[in-house]
């Protein structure tokens, strides 16, 4: 039997490309006791990845040349010699970006039966959505009253914290690449949304949104979006900074922003944080999320692309403001 795999064939330079990725095939070797067999049916792209691309220490390893990238995936278990992930079992693990592979179960987890599409532990379920939970919860400690800032509030972890910063009492304030976008936020309850792709000056238009200030910033952009942030935040404000994908395909330095006083100024915390190393309280993100997904107070989004083969096109779209929530490659 051939897997087909994904694999990283250069590096990319800026923006990535489909030239540096490869689709590959090689022979599965037969199940041995205690291992089983997977056919992947969902897999997802994330910024991150972008970051292991490049050669470089970091917070996990790099991807190496003509390796198979790696990344979450749901699979189903199709034939199997291990007692504890008996066939027809759905999993999830990091082994996405391949249609199939043989494990030991290592690093893998059975996935309750749920009237949800599998797809959404990737996102909502998944880790997009205990990163949301986990900034706003455990590292901005966002209050009731408060007004939050969220920056690329349409993807699949900003999303989720403008709707839990509802759920939470706050007010949310979110900005967005297009109209269509701003829209759609608009009416699943945001107080307030920017498109910055035409906005003259964020700051300007933050302050607008929010003349109150902002208590509790969800960092997902830096740049130009962290400068505004800092003008507009209140004393004693928090930021919680999960990603800057505006800089993860810049090719030499990004300046920082001109207004770093305010930190002083304005008594800041900013805490950056790896949603990982906060795992063990994801069960009682799950159990939280559940409730909220099965009362409809959350509202899980997907974009999906279809195939193997157009793994590189969804994660380049990342990059491209091509996705609204998580972005998920169907696989079977």
């Amino acid at each position: 039997m051939q897997a087909q795999q994904i694999l990283l064939d250069s590096r990319p330079e800026g923006l990535p490309t489909t030239a540096n990725f490869k689709l590959a095939s090689s022979p599965l070797a037969g199940i041995n006791d205690g291992e089983f067999l997977v056919k992947n049916l969902w897999m997802s792209v994330d910024p991150y990845m972008r970051g292991r691309m490049i050669d470089r220490k970091s917070y996990i390893a790099p991807f190496a040349i003509g390796e198979v990238l790696e990344g979450g995936a749901i699979g189903e278990v199709i034939e199997s010699r291990h007692p504890e992930f008996p066939v027809g079992s759905k999993v999830s693990s990091m082994l996405g970006w391949r249609s199939h592979y043989v494990t030991d179960g290592s690093d893998h987890t059975r996935l309750p039966q749920t009237p949800l599409s599998e797809s959404h532990f990737l996102g909502v379920l998944g880790m997009p959505g205990m990163t949301a939970w986990t900034g706003l919860n455990r590292i901005a400690e966002l209050k009731e009253g408060e007004t939050l800032f969220v920056s690329a509030a349409s993807g699949a972890v900003g999303s989720v914290a403008c709707q839990l910063g509802k759920l939470m009492g706050a007010k949310v304030v979110a900005s967005v690449g297009s109209d269509e976008k701003a829209e759609h936020l608009l009416s699943i309850g945001v107080d307030a949304v920017i498109n910055y792709k035409i906005s003259e000056n964020l700051s300007a238009e933050l302050h607008a949104a929010a003349p109150e200030g902002i208590d509790v910033y969800f960092e997902n952009v830096g740049g130009e979006h962290l400068s505004a942030a800092l003008d507009n935040m209140n004393d004693h404000g928090r930021i919680a900074v999960c990603g800057m994908i505006s800089q993860y395909n810049d090719t030499r330095p990004t300046p920082g922003p001109s207004n770093l006083a305010m930190i002083i100024i304005k008594k800041l915390k900013i805490e950056g944080f790896i949603v990982f190393e906060h795992w063990a309280h994801y069960p009682e993100f799950a159990k939280q999320m559940g409730q909220w997904l099965a009362s409809g107070a959350v509202k899980a989004e997907q974009t999906v692309y279809e195939g193997l083969e157009r793994a590189p096109d969804a994660f380049i779209g990342l990059f491209e403001g091509k996705n609204r929530g998580k972005m998920v490659v169907k696989l079977a």
